[in-house]
């Protein structure tokens, strides 16, 4: 589940987390859920769930402060490499160091629309959604991780100009 904690159906997801995996519906209906399966939550706080349903769950807690932008460049890179190992590394490098450069102008320099902050993390992970709609296979850099498929429309020297 991913989301805000809602006081109600948290309470109500506590016969879930013990040991017996019961799942106690609103209408009586009761569903046993089998050994196998797993209930993750990915949740923005913890402020309105009882320390009951705190202690039936095992935690991992990061604020995005302690986190930080960087991480999402790192993981991009990694993925991105199966596709493209030629661009990857030099595309994350730059990354990184035009986000340590722009991060910084946009807090100082720029004004945000009222009642709508960003934060770092969204404005990285926009920026890397729109790198990756460019190093692509409609912009003439097809994946060289594919076999039989399209040839190349550029040069190596073209895509590395484009990358």
């Amino acid at each position: 589940f991913d989301g805000p904690v809602d006081a109600i159906w948290i309470e109500n997801m506590n016969t879930v987390l013990d040991d017996n995996k019961m799942l106690c519906l609103s209408n009586g209906e009761r569903i046993k859920l089998p050994p196998s399966m797993t209930v993750m939550f990915e949740v923005n706080d913890l402020s309105v769930a009882s320390p009951a349903t705190v202690s039936r769950c095992g935690m991992v807690y990061l604020e995005p402060v302690h986190l930080g932008w960087k991480p999402l460049i790192e993981t991009w890179t990694e993925k991105f490499s199966v596709d493209f190992p030629r661009h990857a590394e030099n595309l994350g490098k730059w990354s990184k160091t035009i986000c340590e450069e722009c991060l910084p102008f946009i807090r100082e320099e720029c004004l945000e629309a009222p009642g709508i902050p960003s934060m770092d993390n969204n404005l990285v992970q926009t920026y890397l959604r729109m790198l990756t709609t460019f190093v692509s296979e409609s912009h003439g850099i097809v994946p060289e991780n594919v076999e039989g498929g399209s040839k190349p429309l550029k040069t190596p020297e073209e895509e590395d100009q484009l990358a």
